[in-house]
């Protein structure tokens, strides 16, 4: 039976019965695991719903939209594109939900040339007429009045024109290179002399897609933007870039390449450099994915197939916009009346008064802080760095950095604490997907100033959210850490939900120096006395919590496991979380991404409870909370339950040590979530999700919306 067909059986047939006449159950059978890739789709799915909510501003349904393309085009330059490779190398290793990577690819067009028609129908039929309703039009070409046709043929003269590069195809001149997510047209041409040609023309992604033409009418109380596409108003001005010939037609199309740089680490002396090369072969992956507009027709389609040697399956086609990550463009305008209200976050009533910079210190010296980005600011955590670069009797700061933007005030923080003479090493991972570049440009500058920059463990991404400041007290020296859920990133702590903990704690601290003398050094210990770390103790040890869990449950003290994270695939893990379900363990699984297991299977997994939060922001914090025979215990980290983040990363996973944040986080953040009944989606057995509505006479909770306001008032 084919794996996407296969039906879930209530007591699968086994090879003898159990002691109690009942069928013995595999954990390991199929059955019960949804594919991830397939799990991902349902995802980005939820995000297009956000886009289809008219409960949302119009210009937030208008982001998420870009949201949902950029994924997309994510998804594909990886796992497609991995799943590709695999399939030329004839590699027949499956998951554990039993799919090969030929139907696990057959599976993914199935389920998303649905979804790209959801798309076609929500921007023709809703949201742009919505907007243009509201003021924000976007018009083809041929919809300009005359002066609207003169302005744009301006712009394209003045802005467009000069960077513009038609590049034949002919005998004399090869098939152009046609780079990764590029918009692109295809031209044909036509001359008396030399009959038909080809021209490939790249729309450059420095011009706007969208490009102003004035607009009247009476005034309104709003301000009005009309646009006209950009490839719109190329293809009405062809006739410039090709003077004499007749232009006999014009269809944009889109590709996107293969971007996963595969580094051979054991073999690259400089593992900086090798990466700069390995950016410069990403723009030359084989091609995963041709995006075309619908009214293309045959021959070019066929034409454009060929010389990309792509498979005619990979061919997607749409009808209206071929990058929707490009509506960030529009999301931008100055329209707030069309965008969900500002929020700013909130500094922590304990550290809203301190008497000077220094304070900091006293203040996570007399108590464990905690922060709940973006509710509360991220400042606190890049006053603390400037603090101590600043500080005469900071000595050292020690800190891993994994995603940190380009404008970046904690490397700021960095150089500066250098400047100013103190020991100053950071782990920047050069291997942090798509934000390479930048990490090379922080990792140069750094080392510029004095810096010790590291890159990391030979085959291992530095996943982790460590900072350690030492400073010269009078008892001496002591250790003030930030240990965070995530990324030391201005920008993306006020979209994602991330839990960050300022500590004093001795023993911590001692875990977290030995942590970066392996990361720096050549350290092999492999007890750490609190900590939990990817690939030392890690996955032994949430296996281990999982099972005294399962020990400690009885039907007087039942045991509770909640769980709060990115995405759920490790089958290990899985199979110990069907355990505590069939041990009677309650399980609340709070999955945003993948989830590959299947709840509420009779016998296996009917104590569990999946929900998936998409909202506002971006859910991003990795809790894990396990009630313990009524001394409960939470952890947080880096760390996903994924087989990457357990065993091929260097992950870390820390106790809450303090009682009185314990309970916050269960009571106010992880309880909050679970009671959600705006924002949440419930997994069902089959794969899909129910999007939760308050029942009869409960009162509507949006989790984010909720966790807002109680910031405001703390």
């Amino acid at each position: 039976m084919s794996p996407r067909t296969r039906k879930i059986q209530k007591t699968p047939v086994p090879a003898k019965k159990s002691g109690n006449g009942q069928p013995p159950l595999d954990l390991a059978d199929p059955a019960l695991y949804f594919n991830r890739e397939l799990s991902w789709l349902e995802f980005n799915r939820r995000v297009l719903e956000e886009a289809q909510d008219p409960r949302h501003p119009l210009l937030e349904r208008v982001k998420f939209l870009a949201i949902f393309g950029s994924n997309l085009d994510e998804f594909f330059m990886t796992r497609v594109a991995g799943l590709k490779q695999q399939l030329s190398a004839g590699v027949v290793k499956t998951p554990p939900d039993g799919m090969t990577p030929a139907e696990q690819l057959n599976a993914i067009r199935k389920k998303l040339r649905p979804m790209l028609r959801d798309v076609r129908h929500l921007l023709q039929d809703d949201l742009l007429p919505a907007l243009a309703e509201l003021g924000v039009r976007l018009h083809r070409f041929d919809e300009l009045n005359e002066k609207q046709r003169e302005s744009a043929n301006k712009f394209f003269m003045r802005e467009v024109f000069p960077v513009l590069t038609p590049l034949a195809f002919d005998p004399g001149r090869p098939f152009p290179h046609i780079s990764n997510l590029s918009l692109n047209l295809a031209v044909r041409v036509y001359s008396p002399e030399k009959g038909e040609h080809f021209a490939r023309l790249k729309v450059p992604n420095s011009l706007p897609r969208f490009v102003p033409v004035p607009h009247s009418g009476k005034k309104l109380p709003y301000k009005r933007f009309h646009f006209v596409w950009l490839e719109q108003l190329i293809i009405a001005n062809l006739h410039h870039l090709f003077p004499g010939l007749d232009i006999l037609e014009a269809y944009p199309f889109k590709v996107t390449r293969n971007a996963d740089i595969e580094i051979q680490e054991d073999e690259a002396s400089d593992l900086l450099t090798t990466i700069e090369a390995g950016l410069r072969r990403r723009r030359f992956g084989p091609v995963v994915r041709l995006t075309i507009d619908k009214s293309m027709p045959v021959h070019i389609r066929d034409l454009l197939v060929r010389n990309l040697q792509i498979d005619p399956k990979d061919v997607f086609e749409v009808e209206g916009a071929l990058k929707l990550s490009d509506f960030w463009g529009l999301y931008g305008i100055d329209r707030y009346d069309l965008k969900d209200a500002p929020y700013v976050p909130v500094v922590p009533k304990v550290l809203r008064s301190l008497p000077g910079p220094e304070a900091i210190f006293s203040a996570i010296r007399q108590q464990d802080i905690l922060l709940h980005h973006p509710y509360d600011s991220f400042l606190p955590v890049i006053d603390f760095l400037r603090t101590a670069a600043r500080d005469p009797n900071v000595v050292a700061i020690k800190q891993t950095l994994y995603r940190v933007g380009r404008d970046s005030p904690i490397v700021k923080a960095l150089m500066e604490a250098r400047e100013n003479d103190k020991e100053v090493a950071v782990l920047v991972e050069l291997k942090a997907r798509f934000d390479e570049e930048s990490n090379i440009g922080w990792a140069r500058a750094l080392e510029r100033v004095g810096v010790h920059v590291v890159y990391g463990l030979l085959g291992l991404k530095t996943h982790s959210k460590v900072t350690m400041v030492v400073r010269r007290e009078r008892d001496g020296l002591r250790r003030y850490l930030h240990l965070g859920t995530g990324n030391y990133n201005a920008v993306t702590s006020q979209i994602y939900t991330d839990l960050g903990l300022f500590t004093a704690d001795e023993t911590l601290a001692d875990d977290v120096s030995h942590l970066f003398n392996r990361l720096t050094g050549y350290s092999n210990l492999t007890d750490y006395k609190e900590m939990r770390v990817a690939r030392v103790n890690l996955h032994e040890g949430m296996l281990a919590l999982i099972d005294r869990e399962i020990e400690k449950h009885s039907p007087e003290n039942p045991g509770h496991l909640i769980f709060k994270m990115n995405a759920l695939v490790d089958d290990e893990m899985i199979r110990a979380l069907y355990r505590a379900s069939q041990a009677g363990v309650k399980v609340d699984l709070i999955v945003r991404g993948i989830c590959c297991l299947r709840p509420n299977v009779p016998r296996i997994s009917e104590n569990i409870r999946v929900v998936s939060i998409v909202g506002r922001f971006l859910e991003h914090t990795r809790v894990f909370y396990f009630y313990n025979g009524g001394e409960p215990e939470i952890y947080m980290g880096s760390a996903d339950l994924m087989p990457r983040n357990l065993n091929g990363r260097v992950e870390t996973v820390f106790p809450v040590k303090d009682a009185s944040l314990r309970q916050t986080i269960h009571d106010e953040i992880l309880q909050t979530v679970l009671a959600d009944n705006v924002q949440a989606r419930l997994l069902l057995p089959d794969g899909s999700y129910k999007r939760l509505s308050p029942k009869a006479g409960e009162p509507p909770l949006n989790s984010q919306m909720e966790l807002m306001r109680r910031a405001k008032e703390h």
